[in-house]
């Protein structure tokens, strides 16, 4: 019988106990599906051309708070305590330091909840738990203070492209803050949106978009047809449907916990053990694929999330997407794996961290990441890890790469070498974050000899990295790639790209076109 512990409503436990699985993750699936359902009827019956973006923000707000109740009880109360208080700093500290206050407080309060959830309540557990809606909340609660102090305090020279067109020019509302922090659509799986663009949503002047055009120029589309999400929602559906099916019926049957296991150590061969590390950490992505997407696929049903149009007037459903699955399972390097991996979280991690960081921007980056993830140890192993990894395999990409470009055999040949030592270090950085703790994950690194690590280390000590050109170069880098395709495998961002296991993704062209287009 699954286990009837949870903070949550209690409602579904015969539903639990049928399919096996805990009572919050149950709550979870089942608010979400509520959620999809409430998307379609909120783009359909409180349309913002059929209502005020007053009731529209009213009715996200309360069905948010609802389905918070449901799955978290009175823990949800964290969620409008986290926010009334950031909104109460903004208002009295002023938009001058108000950023700094919000963001101190706001990573404070999260980690505070983080360490009594993990060390006190329910140490090693995945299932549904409050501190997930807090960590996108932090996100949400940070990047809006610093929106407002660039728009309301900084002057627009001192601004990057992207932090411009960003920038929100007046105080939000209560209301609009709690809509944004709190609504319906991603209060329990996000994803991170920036609050021009949920503004825009709500007040709807999404659609009032752009179309890439040729030599990558946008063109004004104001126009068209309000486009409908109806087959993108269908086609992230069927993703969704196959995630949740690969993680119930193979997931279980190939735990990353086999990798520590004693008997398979002592027998197991090289070969064998390099082949179970890539699968089983390959059958431990599809809960994140299904969860993310999900996520995705409400938003849009309720209308948000419209990109504007390709250069062959389909409409594009992307603006939020989290993950690219394709891209990730057959990257060739360690930064286009990353590049495609929580990408709301990379942007998250760019905006308040590394294009403001006055030195040493991937270390903070690195610093801020592992606090807001959590407490627990394998979180920073991977973290370290993660860094070491990024570094050597940018190393070895400058002095190698350019070597096999030509002929397309030998292109061939670099490509099919690449993934496979791509998966494999990928699979080994994030052990230790499934794991959890040290002991484990330290005796996964012992039986491996740190081969990787020390692997690592000689690649940054025989090959010289190719200096930065610092932040300046790197926005000129950015501006640049502007007309690249937003499916392309690799994103410019010169050198200075930070790399952990919850990447730092370059696409600050496409918010930079976004806004600009909005803004005319």
């Amino acid at each position: 019988m699954a286990t009837t512990s949870t903070t949550g409503s209690t409602l579904l436990q015969p539903l639990s106990n049928a399919v096996q699985l805990p009572i919050d993750q149950v709550n979870f699936v089942v608010c979400q599906l509520f959620a999809l359902l409430a998307a379609i009827w909120f783009r359909t019956y409180l349309h913002s051309s059929k209502t005020s973006s007053f009731i529209r923000h009213v009715v996200a707000t309360l069905l948010g708070l609802y389905l918070a109740l449901f799955c978290f009880g009175w823990y949800a109360l964290h969620f409008l305590v986290q926010s009334g208080i950031s909104y109460c700093i903004m208002i009295i500290i002023g938009v001058e330091n108000m950023h700094k206050y919000c963001f101190v407080f706001a990573l404070g309060y999260l980690t505070v909840c983080q360490v009594t959830r993990v060390y006190i309540f329910d140490y090693g557990q995945y299932s549904a738990d409050f501190s997930g809606p807090m960590m996108i909340i932090t996100q949400k609660i940070t990047s809006l203070a610093y929106e407002i102090h660039d728009g309301m305090f900084r002057k627009d020279e001192e601004l990057t492209s992207s932090q411009r067109d960003l920038a929100v020019r007046r105080m939000p509302s209560l209301l609009e803050y709690l809509s944004y922090n709190c609504n319906f659509m991603g209060i329990l799986a996000g994803p991170l949106c920036s609050y021009k663009d949920y503004i825009t949503f709500i007040e709807g002047r999404s659609y009032h978009m752009t179309q890439s055009g040729e030599n990558g120029k946008e063109e004004i589309q104001s126009e068209r047809t309000e486009p409908s999400p109806n087959t993108a929602v269908i086609q992230k559906l069927l993703v969704c449907g196959l995630s949740l099916l690969f993680h119930l019926t193979i997931s279980t049957t190939l735990p990353v916990e086999y990798n520590i296991d004693e008997h398979f150590q002592a027998t197991a061969s090289w070969p064998t053990k390099i082949i179970y590390l890539y699968i089983s950490l390959l059958a431990a992505r599809p809960k994140y694929y299904f969860a993310w997407t999900l996520a995705d696929a409400i938003n849009n049903a309720a209308g948000f999330g419209f990109r504007g149009y390709d250069k062959n007037g389909a409409a594009r459903w992307d603006l939020i997407s989290n993950l690219r699955i394709q891209q990730i399972e057959m990257s060739t390097s360690f930064k286009m794996f990353l590049d495609n991996w929580n990408i709301q979280t990379a942007l998250w991690l760019k905006r308040v961290c590394y294009e403001r960081a006055s030195f040493s921007p991937t270390i903070q980056t690195f610093i801020l990441s592992a606090i807001w993830h959590g407490v627990y140890p394998g979180y920073y192993l991977t973290f370290l890890t993660g860094v070491l990894m990024t570094l050597a395999a940018r190393a070895m990409r400058n002095n190698f790469r350019h070597y096999f470009i030509e002929p397309s055999q030998l292109k061939l040949l670099y490509d099919v070498i690449t993934w496979i030592v791509t998966q494999v270090a990928i699979s080994y950085t994030v052990v230790p974050f499934v794991l959890l703790s040290i002991k484990p994950s330290f005796t996964f690194y012992s039986s491996w000899y740190y081969s990787l690590h020390i692997l690592g280390i000689l690649v940054l000590l025989l090959f010289p990295v190719k200096k930065t050109q610092g932040r300046k170069g790197t926005h000129e880098n950015i501006q640049l790639s502007q007309s690249k395709k937003f499916d392309e495998g690799e994103h410019s961002l010169g050198r200075n790209s930070f790399s952990t296991t919850n990447n730092v993704c370059n696409q600050n062209q496409e918010i930079a076109s976004r806004h600009s287009s909005l803004k005319q």
